[in-house]
């Protein structure tokens, strides 16, 4: 039954046995799992060296099984792990057998991710290979709305690759920093970690790119279909670098540094307000990114104005910009 998991029949036919019959001597088991003696004490002595089973004081010695959730799970997680490692290492040796042949196959150059896992697994892959620096294009649609707890993840790694010396720098879309929740649960928090981050009015396409290695970008602007091109070293790789660089001078900068020279700075709506009129999105989209109404976007807006003794908006962003709260 559990041969997948490394346990002999003997040995999962002991376990089964144990499961329903707590409790039970060696020959006890040897009779319900329909074994000899022999073969059941030898089952129970490698269970027992496995964690599986534990012997009860007392004579004749009988025994107790662990709980299935607890034992089979921790022997799930252990071939898990393995399978994990072999895919990395099938993954790394790929990437060496491509970099081989790229010259005598130069079609290897792109290949095509199929499925939202296998994209996911292999993006993680690629991040986590980073040498240099990571550069991104992030805009709407998404597969889904992170949770908090993947949110908190994909931060928690970024933020090990940044203190391990990997730049990142991270365009967004509008419609990327007005999606509701987003800027406070993730792209503030990658901005503390030490991210570089832009904002566009829109974007071409969405993308990562690992140094000047690789870059992954969806077939379609839906998400949903589950197709992404990983392209390698090549012509096609050198003009999405070059589109990269080109978005990235025309992009407005977001930051999360304090105001200069001590002065008091405002408080963190604010901020998160001032940032958002600086990246150019409407009401709308501010409310949207706040979780405010309409009403309480712009009546925050003009309060901001008359604090800052600004007639218009532009004033108002000279003047946040000259106190340092840009």
């Amino acid at each position: 039954m559990f041969k997948a998991l490394g346990l002999a029949p003997a040995e999962s036919a002991v376990y089964v046995a144990l499961v329903g019959n707590p409790r039970a001597s060696a020959d006890e088991l040897a009779a319900t799992a329909r074994l000899s003696p022999a073969q059941a004490r030898g089952a129970l002595v490698r269970l027992t060296e496995r964690g599986l089973v534990s012997r009860l004081p007392g004579r004749p010695v009988r025994y107790l099984a662990a709980p299935p959730d607890a034992a089979i799970g921790e022997l799930i997680g252990a071939v898990e792990s393995r399978l994990w490692q072999a895919r990395d290492a099938a993954q790394a040796l790929m990437e060496t057998h491509r970099a081989a042949s790229r010259y005598i196959h130069p079609e290897q150059s792109l290949e095509v991710l199929v499925g939202q896992d296998n994209i996911g697994r292999r993006v993680t892959h690629i991040e986590n290979s980073a040498k240099t620096q990571v550069r991104g294009f992030d805009k709407p649609p998404y597969v889904s709305t992170p949770s908090a707890n993947v949110e908190n993840a994909n931060v928690e790694n970024q933020g090990k690759r940044l203190r391990r010396g990997i730049r990142y720098r991270v365009i967004y879309s509008r419609k990327a920093v007005a999606w509701p929740g987003r800027l406070r649960a993730g792209l503030l928090a990658t901005l503390r970690e030490g991210e570089q981050a832009r904002v566009r009015p829109d974007l071409p396409l969405k993308m990562l790119m690992v140094d000047d290695r690789m870059a992954v970008i969806p077939i379609s602007s839906s998400e949903k279909n589950g197709l992404a091109y990983l392209i390698h070293p090549s012509s096609l790789l050198d003009a999405l670098i070059t589109l990269f660089e080109a978005e990235w001078e025309r992009g407005v900068p977001l930051s999360v540094d304090g105001p200069v020279d001590g002065a008091s700075g405002p408080d963190e709506e604010t901020r998160d307000l001032l940032m958002l009129l600086a990246s150019g999105l409407t009401d709308q989209g501010i409310a949207r990114s706040l979780g405010w109404s309409i009403r309480t976007t712009q009546r925050r807006i003009h309060a901001l104005m008359e604090d800052l003794g600004a007639a218009t908006r532009f004033q108002m962003g000279m003047s946040a910009k000259t106190r340092g709260w840009l």
